[in-house]
């Protein structure tokens, strides 16, 4: 008989705590928010060029830790908690670089880049302290 991943301490997934599916759908609404935001933004909001520009493709590796975030994956929260720090970075200099509604998206990028850090690490943090 295989052995089971799961101990006698670890809760069910669906008994998970409140904090942990907030902080899980917080992370996914997040996520999600970041997608659509640079799509609209480099297609229609404020392209660097009339018509939209290359610079959408930059949304791309954001889909894919979608897959991980939704099955619930604890590693893949881990290295976007890390990852989100480089469009955290585009916002920041873009927001203080850029003017009119780029210079407004990049601080919405930020304010969501935050939001998505914060909902990773302490997804984590709750997760993990409920194994232990």
């Amino acid at each position: 008989m295989m052995p089971s991943r799961m101990t006698t301490t670890d809760p069910p997934p669906a008994a998970a705590s409140p904090v942990v599916a907030l902080t899980r759908w917080l992370a996914v609404g997040s996520l999600l928010a970041l997608i659509v935001l640079g799509l609209a933004w480099e297609l229609w909001l404020a392209p660097l060029r009339p018509g939209g520009s290359w610079l959408v493709l930059k949304v791309l590796p954001l889909c894919i830790p979608l897959a991980g975030l939704l099955r619930n994956r604890l590693y893949t929260y881990r290295w976007v908690s890390l990852m989100v720090w480089l469009y955290f970075t585009e916002g920041i200099v873009r927001g203080t670089s850029d003017r009119g509604a780029s210079a407004r998206l990049a601080w919405l990028e930020v304010a969501l880049c935050l939001s998505l850090f914060a909902a990773c690490v302490l997804h984590v943090r709750k997760r993990l302290k409920a194994k232990r």
